[in-house]
């Protein structure tokens, strides 16, 4: 896998304590905690997807902040409309919460006044978004708390990228397509089958699909489990939805 960041710098889990106490000290007072999932993406990638796409978002947006670090990736998230296909694990929403206020509770007790959530897994966004305020609640009024869950702006990026790239904007739905198969090219290429691509759901979910999708499983929508299409993808696609991601997280944190 791609590595993006000297990862024994700035990923807590690589440190040890006193490392921790001396960052806190000089100032390192904002973490990211990543989320991502481990959920089925078609027949061509690997349950992984969306963890691996968090770790690589975490090592580029702590670049452009700055004096921060990364929280352990919380892997698993919530994904049962895809409990389907085999292999996919999901926690319930009351689960993931309590996950990320044990998270936020912790590392405000250290110190850390700026914690910031996001997520590799777009199904993750609504139950960031609606979790947000009771993780407000929960915690000191000295330390901020911020999650992304602008799912829109996140697809609408995903599109200038491959566009910019020259390849087809159409082609992304925003599962197992273009962009996150690009991402699998240039982060974990090896994981890639492009025997496998297929075009699953092409356009844009009506309302109806997407109450189904939610109700019955994404296989009401989509029978190889694929929103988009994977046909033409490269690993320069994916380094530019990675960045194009980047520059979006870092605007919202900045604000």
């Amino acid at each position: 896998m791609t590595e993006f960041a000297s990862s024994d710098e700035v990923r807590l889990e690589l440190m040890n304590f006193e490392q921790v106490s001396a960052a806190l000290a000089r100032g390192t007072s904002t973490i990211l905690v990543p989320c991502g999932a481990v959920e089925q993406h078609g027949p061509h990638l690997p349950l992984c997807m969306d963890a691996d796409h968090a770790d690589a978002l975490a090592s580029k947006v702590v670049r452009h902040l700055g004096n921060a670090l990364i929280a352990p990736t919380i892997k698993v998230g919530c994904s049962a409309h895809h409990l389907v296909f085999p292999g996919t694990i999901s926690l319930r929403p009351e689960t993931f919460e309590a996950i990320c206020l044990d998270y936020c509770t912790s590392l405000a007790r250290h110190g850390f006044k700026r914690i910031l959530l996001f997520s590799g897994h777009i199904g993750n966004f609504p139950i960031l978004r609606d979790m947000l305020p009771r993780l407000k609640q929960a915690i000191p009024e000295d330390v901020e708390i911020d999650a992304f869950s602008d799912s829109i702006a996140w697809i609408d990026r995903w599109r200038s990228a491959v566009k910019e790239a020259g390849a087809n904007p159409d082609a992304v739905g925003g599962h197992a397509d273009i962009a996150e198969t690009s991402l699998m090219l240039y982060l974990r290429p090896d994981s890639v089958r492009p025997d496998r691509f297929e075009a699953g759901h092409l356009g844009a979910l009506s309302e109806e699909q997407l109450r189904s999708m939610w109700r019955n499983g994404v296989k009401s929508v989509t029978a190889n489990g694929i929103i988009g299409d994977p046909h033409g993808s490269t690993a320069a696609i994916g380094e530019r939805c990675l960045e194009a991601i980047t520059e979006l997280l870092v605007a919202s944190f900045a604000k």
